[in-house]
């Protein structure tokens, strides 16, 4: 049985099914979702790559980021780094490798967990950390869920704290990079909220009536499309978001994804987001091969940080990519990137690996980093260097 021929029978079975469920279908179905078949659709050679596919500086900032963040809390004794969707690891190696080298106290005092619901990269994550994880550094959390129905993403009974390796009282950083951006979502016109059915086995597009959650979401935090227009609502962010919240005592959340702001949508920006990507080709049809792309929505941040408000959390002006990795490296001049490079044409490859993260014709502005506080000092927070270039 194929992908396409398990959702063709859910739809034949109970009707026209929600555009969320059909995607959460091609992304996470653990037969034959596009991230439990395999871990080769990352990278240059796959179908998209992420920050940390273009150098470990991007893992050693955020590692120089942590460290700052932990001193920032007094250095307790203990602290625990949980990544949602890790991929591969990569860039918990990069982040592990490097706090061991120049964090050491850091490093000391740190339990770095992984959360993944992948089992094929899980397997991949095994490897990459093994030496970590022997070691009891680094920890693979079971993905869990209260959910009594896997298939209904936006059930109202998600919410719970999430798996921690260390006591929940242990200040946490949380980390989500390109996370929140592959959570199935809703698609809404004037005509209301999309299903997919199915005629001789190809699949159709229906409308049903918007549900009362879905019209809240875009009264508080989006916009009503118009004629011929599309937007998305992703409840199960919202969701994940207030997981988050009810998890943080002391801590952070640093969240990098691409993405839009409230206003940016009123500006008639960002409508109809959702894009599959293959072998780094861009389309918006995720009718296509099911199970063998990737599908994505941007993320809506305003939606986001009200949602983690809502939890007690405190949230920080959004940051470009590369305002925020210029922040945090700009004091030593990059030496993160350079440190290992002996020859000129070294440097100037890590040069031009450096310019994709942090510039406007690379991921800099593309993508967007929102910071998120609990129980530290306001100040404190405003004085992270990821926070501070342009001030």
């Amino acid at each position: 049985m194929s992908l396409r021929q398990k959702i063709l029978g859910e739809i034949h079975e109970r009707g026209p099914i929600p555009f969320s469920r059909y995607m959460e279908m091609c992304l996470y179905d653990p037969e034959y979702g596009y991230y439990s078949r395999n871990a080769e659709q990352f990278g240059k050679s796959g179908d998209f790559y992420t920050s940390s596919d273009v150098h470990a500086v991007f893992g050693r900032l955020l590692a120089r980021q942590f460290d700052e963040m932990w001193r920032a809390i007094g250095s307790p004794a203990a602290i625990e780094v949980l990544e949602l969707g890790p991929g591969r690891g990569l860039f918990a190696q990069d982040v592990l490798d490097w706090s061991e080298k120049k964090f050491p106290d850091f490093f000391n005092a740190l339990c770095y967990s992984l959360l993944e619901s992948s089992a094929v990269l899980r397997e991949r994550i095994r490897a990459t950390l093994l030496e970590h994880i022997e070691s009891g550094k680094a920890k693979l959390l079971k993905y869990t869920s209260r959910r009594a129905d896997k298939r209904s993403p936006n059930s109202d009974d998600v919410l719970s704290a999430l798996p921690r390796c260390l006591a929940t009282d242990v200040p946490l950083i949380v980390f989500a990079n390109e996370f929140f951006d592959a959570l199935p979502v809703e698609v809404l016109s004037t005509n209301g909220s999309l299903r997919i059915g199915a005629r001789e086995n190809l699949f159709l597009e229906e409308w049903a009536g918007s549900s009362p959650s879905e019209y809240e979401f875009l009264d508080r935090w989006g916009i009503h499309p118009q004629e011929r227009e599309r937007t998305e609502v992703c409840l199960a962010a919202m969701e994940w978001a207030r997981r988050i919240a009810a998890t943080i005592q002391t801590g952070f959340l640093i969240a990098i994804d691409y993405g839009y702001t409230r206003d940016e949508q009123l500006a008639g920006r960002h409508l109809d987001t959702v894009m599959t990507y293959r072998k780094h080709s861009a389309t918006p049809d995720p009718h296509q091969s099911p199970g063998e792309q990737d599908i994505t929505a941007h993320v809506n941040f305003t939606a986001l940080a009200a949602a983690l408000e809502s939890g007690g959390m405190e949230t920080q002006k959004l940051r470009t990519q590369s305002q925020f990795l210029l922040g945090v490296g700009e004091k030593n001049q990059f030496a993160d990137a350079f440190e290992e490079c002996r020859l000129p044409q070294e440097k100037a490859k890590v040069a031009l690996q450096l310019k994709h993260l942090v510039t406007p014709m690379g991921m800099g502005e593309t993508f967007h980093a929102l910071v998120a506080s609990k129980g530290v000092n306001r100040e404190v927070v405003e004085s992270l260097t990821g926070l501070s270039f342009g001030k």
